[in-house]
Formats: structure tokens, C-alpha cells, sequence
């Protein structure tokens, strides 16, 4: 993996929560020294507990915007209109704002700061706190290739990362990006449906966790589809054949597309 251990660039932090601490992090992996990084956080506690962390400087939004070659957006959609109304104009002549707000185009952001001032939209997902994050970023329209190597290099320290035209950004919110929602719920049916069938509690979290962990690991280091997987497990008229024939007549495929495609909505509306 490539590294930012060359890199110039003086980054900043706009949001230090559990994604934007796990952000944080990727970038020190990736290489970044702890004093190339700054962040605004209004809690002194949390502030003193990151910069203890990870050797990075708490400093006030307005100096983080102007001195920043690189500024993380790691705050909620509804919050991102009122921060670049407030410090758009401040941001450093010539730098990237990399944003991490669900359903907001760069077309938007680009619209509250100064033209010279490149954007870069990226959806990433809570398995970033571990490492195992799935991010997809798309580029403004003044983007340059350094910049961009520079945000998948620290990406890729907190996971995979792929390129996407912004019109996808939506499906990708729908897939990845609350697709993590999608499958700690079924683990928690299935545990659910496991001690009505008698398991304990702590044997059915057991037999359930162990096998998504399993069956995922297969599914990344196989090189096998998800489909010649399940086909291998299932026997004709056996058990998992009845299991599987009951997803079927419920519909599940249905039910997947419709959740997402309401994922997918919801983010359109928050652009």
C-alpha cells in the first residue's frame, strides 16, 4: 500500500465523532505525522482525548479553514449547509474539501466556497472503525490527480475504496453505505429465531456470529460468487433447500430491493 509519509499536506478535521475520530486514524496509519493534523472540536474533554491519541492539534474552525490543505467534512447533511455558510469563505486558496455528508453534491459544496477550492465526495461505512471500512468517493469538477491519490491512500489505511461517477453516490449510499444496518439486523433475527428453537442466548450469538464471519470469509478469499456458494451449501430437498424455499416464497429479494431502493431515495432527498 502507498503512503503518505511524503506528504506535505496539513490536514484538517471538521468533526472528530466516531467516524471522524476512525478518519483520523486512517490518515496516521496511512502515514500522515500527528502534527501535519488538526481538528475543531467544541468539547475540551474530547478534544484533549484525541490530541493525546493521536498527537493531532484542537485549534478553532475559522484557523483550521484557512491554513488547511486538506479539510474533512465529517458532519451530518443537515449540518454541512450552515458550517460552509459560516467558513466557506475562509477556506485555504487552492484546497480540497473532502466530504463524508450522505445525499450533499459536490455541486453544493462547491456553490458556498471560493471557485479555486476542489471537492471530494465520499460515502464511506462503519466498518471503518476497524479497519474493514467500504468507501466510494467521486470527484468535483476541480480535482487534481495528487489530490486524489492522497484521499485513497488514507482510504484504503481504513479499508477498500472505489471511484464512482456522483450519480451513483445514491446506490452506493443504499449498498454500503447502510448496508452494514442491513445485515446486523439479520444476525439479530437469526439469533432471535435460534433460542426459539431452543438454543441459549449465548450459544445461538455463538453459532450465528461465527457463521456470517465464516461465510464472508469465503466470500473474499474463495474467489468464488455468492451464488456458487450458496449452490455449494445446498443440497436438493434438504435442509437448507427448505430454509432457502421460504426466503423465496417471502419474497426476500423483493423486500432487499425495496429497502434499498428506499435507501437510495432518502439519500436523493437530503442532497
Amino acid at each position: 500500500m502507498s503512503s503518505l509519509e511524503s506528504s506535505k499536506y496539513q490536514v484538517g478535521v471538521i468533526g472528530v465523532g466516531v467516524m471522524g475520530e476512525a478518519l483520523l486514524a486512517g490518515l496516521v496509519s496511512a502515514g500522515l505525522k500527528g502534527s501535519q493534523i488538526s481538528f475543531a472540536e467544541k468539547r475540551e474533554d474530547r478534544a484533549r482525548e484525541i490530541s493525546k491519541k493521536y498527537g493531532a492539534k484542537a485549534i478553532e474552525l475559522s484557523e483550521l479553514a484557512g491554513h488547511s490543505d486538506v479539510v474533512l467534512l465529517v458532519v451530518k447533511p443537515q449540518d454541512l449547509g450552515a458550517l460552509l455558510d459560516e467558513v466557506g469563505s475562509k477556506f485555504k486558496s487552492g484546497s480540497l474539501l473532502i466530504s463524508f455528508a450522505a445525499g450533499k453534491k459536490t455541486e453544493f459544496i462547491e456553490s458556498k466556497v471560493d471557485s479555486n477550492i476542489a471537492v471530494i465526495r465520499v460515502m464511506p461505512n462503519t466498518p471503518t472503525l476497524i479497519g474493514k471500512g467500504m468507501a466510494a468517493l467521486s470527484v468535483g469538477s476541480k480535482v487534481s490527480a495528487e489530490q486524489i491519490t492522497f484521499v485513497e491512500t488514507f482510504l484504503k489505511a481504513c479499508g477498500k475504496v472505489i471511484i464512482v461517477g456522483e450519480n451513483l453516490q445514491d446506490a452506493v449510499t443504499a449498498v454500503s453505505g447502510s448496508g452494514p444496518a442491513y445485515f446486523f439486523a439479520f444476525v439479530e433475527e437469526m439469533i432471535k429465531a435460534a433460542t426459539e428453537l431452543g438454543l441459549s442466548q449465548e450459544d445461538a450469538t455463538a453459532l450465528t456470529v461465527q457463521t456470517i464471519v465464516g461465510s464472508a470469509g469465503m466470500l473474499s478469499e474463495s474467489g468464488l460468487s455468492a451464488t456458487k456458494l450458496r449452490e455449494n451449501v445446498t443440497s436438493p430437498n434438504g435442509t437448507t433447500a427448505a430454509a432457502l424455499a421460504k426466503f423465496s416464497e417471502g419474497e426476500l429479494g423483493n423486500l432487499i430491493k425495496t429497502a434499498m431502493t428506499a435507501a437510495r431515495d432518502r439519500s436523493q432527498e437530503l442532497a
